[in-house]
């Protein structure tokens, strides 16, 4: 698929596609999570990337059966998620909440995850799922007294144990540490690269950044784009930015800086300026010369509505100009 990413009008779901979502709407009462969803996910490891209560864990939800679409139609491995159960065996999510049988210890957790699920040989499949997510030598620690980063690869590895062609995971990397996060990242994008569909939900681009080649990115429960990590990249550099700055000498830091024609505007109240800028990372690099130059020291510089909230916005209007 091309880097360039689409707008938000439904798109057809990549030829490999191995999870398709058609249509699909959910609503609860009065409140619509998800609204008109057309898209698919084949190998490879997605980000689902979105603001807080974009939808992201509904449509997730909808794809491993935990709901039912309100209007549409889901298929895992061409397969309804709604009419066949033995999909079950071919997905597994790992949910956001850190919830977790705190008084099993790591090994019987997912023992128990396997022998749910009927597997031939759970005490070996318990083994390989413990040593993939690099937790065997804590295996028979009770998980009340795992941290929260350890809690998370837990839970991946009671999904792992099933062996699943399809993993969804829903904010994975919260609460891990560094080196853990770098641990599960390393892992995920083995996964894809063998040839697993991965979907990531997460609200943090640099997380997804570091795992994912395509992105599906949503906005108040519809699609506002899909495509690469660079693409999105691009549009957030371009976007148009205000910045905050206190210094000394503000006037003649001002005046500096629409000299230099990397501003088309600036507002001093007292040690105060609002910056407007189409080029941060312009504005970026000029900025510490300009300072020295005017002898006006900064004290602070806040860039403004920079939320993925406020970008996704901006893409689903057609505000942020998408370039390959």
């Amino acid at each position: 698929m091309s880097d360039v990413p689409t707008p938000a009008a439904p798109t057809s779901p990549p030829p490999d596609a191995t999870v398709v979502v058609d249509g699909v709407s959910k609503w609860f009462g009065n409140k619509v999570a998800v609204s008109d969803v057309t898209v698919g996910f084949g190998p490879g490891v997605t980000g689902l990337l979105g603001p807080n209560g974009a939808g992201k864990t509904t449509l997730l939800r909808l794809v491993v059966g935990l709901q039912h679409p309100s209007r549409g139609a889901i298929t895992v491995l061409g397969r309804d998620v709604r009419e066949d159960p033995s999909v079950q065996r071919d997905v597994a999510l790992v949910p956001e909440a850190p919830n977790v049988h705190a008084h099993l210890t790591a090994r019987q957790f997912i023992r128990l995850s396997a022998n749910l699920h009927g597997l031939d040989d759970p005490a070996e499949a318990t083994r390989r799922a413990l040593e993939t997510v690099e937790l065997s030598d804590a295996a028979d620690r009770k998980l009340a007294t795992f941290s929260k980063g350890m809690r998370q690869r837990a839970k991946v590895a009671a999904a792992l144990v099933l062996e699943p062609q399809v993993l969804i995971l829903d904010e994975p990397l919260n609460g891990a540490d560094p080196v853990q996060r770098a641990a599960l990242i390393r892992l995920f994008t083995t996964l894809g690269a063998s040839g697993h569909t991965v979907i990531v939900s997460s609200h943090v681009l640099a997380e997804v950044d570091r795992m994912a080649d395509r992105i599906v990115a949503m906005v108040d429960g519809r699609l506002a784009a899909i495509g690469g990590v660079r693409a999105l990249r691009a549009a957030i550099t371009d976007r148009p930015r205000e910045l905050v700055m206190q210094a000394d000498r503000p006037q003649v830091l001002a005046a500096a800086m629409l000299r230099a024609d990397i501003v088309r505007g600036v507002d001093v109240e007292g040690n105060r300026l609002a910056v407007r800028t189409d080029d941060a990372g312009a504005l970026a690099r000029a900025l510490p010369q300009l300072a020295h130059d005017t002898d006006a020291r900064l004290r602070h510089v806040e860039v403004v509505d920079e939320t993925l909230d406020a970008i996704f916005r901006d893409i689903a209007g057609g505000a942020v100009p998408w370039r390959p």
